[in-house]
């Protein structure tokens, strides 16, 4: 499945932004998704996930309350919004999908999901 992520942007702090992800090439609906992260100089983050059943959703406690993550299974694709931002949440921000279903655990593991996309700048600056 191929997966291109866009919506980002420049914002100022406390400022909102939605990302979106379209996936192509395979059964969306079939896919967990989900969202990393990577800051210069640091290594990537986990931010937020979603299943394909049911739609469960986890997040990393750094944007729990702020993100969003839900997808629409119609339109291939998954979306991520993001509320009160802060600029320590610049970073790339990476859609993820797998085809497995993982255990809650693993869900925060990178090398659990089979494919990326290319990403997409996200600064929060003033």
């Amino acid at each position: 499945v191929q997966l291109q992520a866009f919506g980002g942007g420049l914002v100022q702090p406390g400022g909102s932004l939605r990302l979106s992800c379209a996936a192509s090439g395979g059964s969306f609906g079939t896919y967990a998704m989900g969202w990393f992260r990577q800051a210069p100089g640091k290594e990537r983050e986990f931010v937020a996930a979603i299943r394909r059943s049911f739609g469960g959703t986890y997040y990393a406690a750094s944007v729990r309350g702020r993100f969003t993550v839900s997808r629409d299974n119609g339109k291939n694709a998954v979306y991520l919004q993001m509320n009160s931002l802060k600029p320590e949440d610049t970073a790339v921000y990476y859609c993820v999908a797998t085809g497995s279903s993982p255990i809650q655990s693993s869900l925060p593991n990178p090398d659990t999901y089979d494919y990326w996309g290319q990403g997409t700048q996200v600064t929060v600056s003033s």
